[in-house]
């Protein structure tokens, strides 16, 4: 599973040092537009979702898998040929349709196994493994621009397309057995998809997720910028986005083990609410102080803030998801696409507001952060049944 969620990261965080030579040698407009090279990925990512869900329930995990990891190949091809932006974009557009498909499906593997704090304990695991993809794809795709040229990183994404896809045709199991599967109908994906809006607090995590990732999306799009070239890093720009990236991930391992012992709610509200403070302090200090922020300053907020993200990131899909294990894959569809939705957006946002500072970065930590808490508030407002049924081992 984390090998799968891993190649979501692979295919934007290998991507960040070559940025500028893409957007020069395909006639980028400006310097942010070479963003758009990372926000195609996540927009075809969005729409995926909402293909591999039905397709999962009503034809099994593995066939939605080999559809998705497909399209991510020929995603590949498209984009190490493209010989202009537009191309480039709808190349990238491609390979985030495809790779949509191991981020969802991921989900319903594990929820057809496990189910609440357990499904978040698992999910932090995974996680925390996934997490070293993003700590060392940018200096994979920096050794790589030593030696070829930008598209040998897409060629590199192709091999490892081929070789996860024969990994997990080898190794894993079918989870949905067939006397479980729903045969598809409009109706009733429609009908499911309703009642997982409807749910209240599942409505609040998603957008927790969507709220917590964007805020992360927008530092992806804008890293490049205001670490290689703001600061100066230039090929040590791989090392300082690896140290922040595992810092994710030691974030994710703790939480997994600190749900043996607290509730996945106030871990999930306490973490947020420290990013958040965090943010606002830091954020008014350099508004109010007009002083740019150092690097060493940049880290330390990075570090603290990135940590608190690796509790809410598999808290957020665990508590989302955990009602509808009877609907698994139409459910991780829902969540998945309406979050990633949701963080494009913002994303993106904070991303083309980038103007030479970190100020609109750290501001978008503090505002989106101050609304997720405001949701959670909403969320526990009042008492609401959740579905402990398990739907496997």
């Amino acid at each position: 599973m984390a090998a799968l969620m891993s190649m979501v990261a692979l295919s934007i965080d290998a991507m960040l040092p070559a940025l500028a030579q893409i957007g020069h040698t395909l006639g980028s407009p400006d310097a942010n537009s070479n963003q758009l090279v990372i926000s195609a990925l996540f927009l075809g990512f969005g729409f995926g979702q909402l293909l591999y869900g039905p397709m999962a329930d009503a034809l099994g995990r593995k066939p939605a898998i080999y559809t998705g990891l497909g399209l991510f190949l020929l995603g590949s091809i498209a984009c190490m040929s493209a010989q202009s932006f537009p191309a480039m974009l709808a190349g990238r557009f491609l390979q985030g349709l495809g790779v949509a498909s191991p981020r969802t499906i991921t989900l319903a593997l594990v929820r057809d196994q496990y189910l609440g704090p357990e499904m978040a304990r698992i999910m932090s695991l995974i996680m925390a493994v996934f997490i070293l993809t993003p700590a060392l794809a940018p200096a994979l795709g920096q050794v790589i621009l030593l030696v070829a040229p930008w598209r040998a990183i897409f060629a590199m994404l192709l091999l490892m397309g081929l070789l996860t896809l024969t990994w997990f045709a080898l190794r894993q199991p079918e989870t949905l057995p067939a006397a479980r599967r729903v045969p598809f109908s409009l109706r009733q994906t429609l009908r499911e998809a309703r009642s997982v809006f409807a749910h209240r607090r599942s409505l609040a995590y998603m957008v927790v997720a969507g709220l917590s990732f964007g805020a992360f999306v927008g530092y992806l799009t804008s890293a490049q910028q205001l670490l290689q070239e703001q600061f100066g890093l230039g090929e040590k720009f791989p090392l300082y986005f690896g140290a922040l990236a595992l810092c994710i991930g030691a974030g994710s391992i703790t939480n997994s083990r600190l749900l043996r012992r607290f509730e996945v709610q106030k871990l999930t509200r306490s973490a947020i609410g420290v990013f958040t403070t965090l943010s606002t302090v830091t954020w008014c200090a350099l508004y109010l102080g007009h002083a740019p922020l150092s690097l060493t300053g940049l880290m330390l907020w990075g570090g603290v803030s990135f940590f608190c993200m690796g509790f809410v990131f598999g808290n957020a899909n665990a508590m989302a998801m955990a009602p509808f294990g009877h609907m698994a894959g139409v459910a991780a569809a829902v969540v998945g696409a309406f979050s990633t939705f949701v963080s494009v957006t913002l994303g993106t946002l904070i991303g083309q507001s980038y103007d030479g500072a970190a100020t609109p970065l750290i501001g978008g930590f503090a505002l989106l952060g101050a609304l997720a808490l405001g949701i959670l508030t909403w969320a526990h407002a009042r008492p609401e049944p959740v579905e402990v049924e398990a739907s496997g081992g």
